[in-house]
């Protein structure tokens, strides 16, 4: 016995479905005793015509408002990056305004080690307590904000963490985030 090529009569199971979009006819299509499915292509097309051409300016607009989106998400990065640079200056300010009080401390404080040092007895005991105050006035030198000159901060290159307290809701990553 041999399998036929195709069927002789229509047995309904043939169909074409028809998903998404607008409908305008219909949304299926099945090949059955009383018309086949050759007989509907024309409606079959036509409807997916129609789906499309209901659909297109829906695209158009969607691809508008991705665009504005993203222009807006630019603009929110540049200002993010902005405001990331000046709170890291406002961080080095505030760090070189603490090293220098520290070193205005220290500094009292290695003038009234030098005094000391000046009431001990010559021998050792002060020698080393002069080694130690060489060394504190040094250290003070270095430590102190203003023995160079006030440069403004490099800027490292912010992180995507680093620019989200600055994004007001916007992710780092991308606008579709």
């Amino acid at each position: 016995m041999r399998i036929p090529r195709f069927d002789y009569t229509p047995s309904g199971r043939l169909r074409i479905v028809i998903s998404g979009g607008k409908p305008h006819r219909a949304d299926e299509w099945a090949d059955t005793p009383a018309r086949s499915l050759e007989d509907q292509l024309a409606e079959i097309t036509q409807e997916v015509t129609l789906r499309g051409e209901a659909a297109e300016p829906k695209r158009l607009a969607d691809i508008e408002a991705a665009r504005q989106k993203r222009t807006r998400w630019e603009a929110a990065m540049q200002e993010a990056r902005v405001r990331y640079a000046e709170a890291c200056r406002v961080r080095h300010l505030e760090a070189q305004e603490e090293a220098w009080r520290r070193a205005e401390g220290l500094t009292e404080y290695v003038s009234a080690l030098r005094l000391h040092a000046e009431s001990l007895p010559i021998g050792p005991a002060r020698e080393e307590a002069e080694t130690w105050i060489a060394w504190a006035e040094s250290h003070v030198q270095r430590l102190n904000p203003l023995n160079g000159s006030p440069l403004l901060p490099a800027i490292p290159e912010p992180r995507p963490e680093d620019l989200k307290p600055f994004m007001h809701g916007w992710s780092p990553y991308g606008p579709a985030y």
